[in-house]
């Protein structure tokens, strides 16, 4: 049985460590989209930093429809916020680029300019970038390298939707926040959408190894398969002595 409580105390326990050894006094700078993930890192920072120490950066592209989510999260956690509408960065780019870019290239580049906008704020503010990415979506490959792919610390890429979730309610978190249909901020669509498969399918297939639509399994194993390098040090060339 997975025990909410103790989890959230070790994790705990693992950011102050992590602080402590990578950056004393530092702050911890976390992207709010107003989901689940974003929520839970953010509280898991103020707990273990307190709440002056931990910065939340809203990043719309134009207009944000759930922005009011990420307020709402910023207010109950009462952490200090800044604003940064990517939206003329994200427009510039395109402008400026002399060939039409791919669908998949356009879809991420919002998420790849918000990790570049974290990072100024980091460096501005003494800071460490939370990374926000959850074991499940990091199964399937359901991130953007070198966008939220990326951190100087992940609390939860080690943890299901479903885990991540109770520790949400341990951290006393609004349940508006916990339970808010995901929606990957890119497409404009649900995750699951996107995906084919319902995060409690994909999260009892990788804690139990148990899924009873082969379709889903054998689309779950090629993500799994072909999303693994996103996962792994970019390889180098060594040369012999």
């Amino acid at each position: 049985m997975f025990n909410a409580e103790k989890v959230k105390n070790d994790c705990v326990e693992w950011i102050r460590d992590f602080f402590e050894e990578n950056g004393k006094g530092c702050n911890a700078v976390v992207g709010i989209s107003g989901g689940k993930d974003s929520s839970v890192v953010a509280a898991l920072c103020v707990e273990a930093l307190g709440k002056d120490r931990v910065i939340g950066v809203l990043m719309p592209n134009g207009f944000q429809h759930d922005i009011d989510m990420a307020k709402l999260l910023v207010s109950h956690l009462g952490i200090r916020y800044y604003i940064i509408n990517i939206k003329d960065a994200v427009d510039g780019l395109k402008k400026n680029m002399p060939f039409e870019l791919s669908e998949q290239s356009r879809v991420n580049l919002p998420s790849r300019i918000r990790m570049s906008t974290l990072y100024a704020v980091s460096q501005s503010h003494n800071g460490r970038v939370a990374n926000t990415c959850n074991l499940s979506e990091d199964w399937v490959g359901y991130s953007t390298r070198y966008g939220d792919s990326v951190g100087d610390f992940s609390p939860c890429s080690n943890l299901t939707v479903q885990e991540v979730k109770q520790i949400g309610r341990v951290l006393c978190l609004p349940d508006v926040l916990i339970d808010k249909v995901p929606i990957d901020g890119l497409s404009g669509k649900t995750d699951e959408d996107n995906l084919g498969f319902t995060y409690a399918e994909l999260d009892r297939y990788i804690r139990e190894g148990v899924i009873e639509d082969k379709e889903k399994k054998a689309r779950i194993d090629h993500l799994h398969k072909i999303n693994q390098f996103k996962l792994e040090l970019m390889p180098s060339f060594m040369p012999e002595n």
